[in-house]
């Protein structure tokens, strides 16, 4: 919800997040790989499930990268006003 004390100029860190997620998708894959060849299953396992997560994490990054900036109002447009709380029946 609006509610109109956002800085004007906020901008998300995606370039920041996807070197991150680089990062660990490096990270995840190396752990896996190395755990898997000395026997450790358990922890091959995990870092194949971070390895994943990294992925996914990579691919809805790259989405909103290339989504590109979304319209955002102006000033002279009012904060959105909360829902009135109704009572329950």
């Amino acid at each position: 919800m609006r509610t109109g004390s956002e800085p004007t100029t906020a901008r998300s860190a995606l370039r920041m997040r996807l070197w991150l997620s680089l990062w660990g998708l490096v990270w995840a894959v190396l752990g896996t790989a190395v755990f898997a060849f000395t026997g450790q299953v358990g922890w091959a396992v995990a870092c194949g499930v971070l390895w994943l997560v990294a992925t996914v994490d990579l691919g809805v990054i790259v989405r909103h990268i290339h989504q590109g900036p979304h319209f955002q109002p102006g000033r002279d447009v009012p904060p959105y006003l909360p829902p009135e709380r109704r009572p329950r029946r």
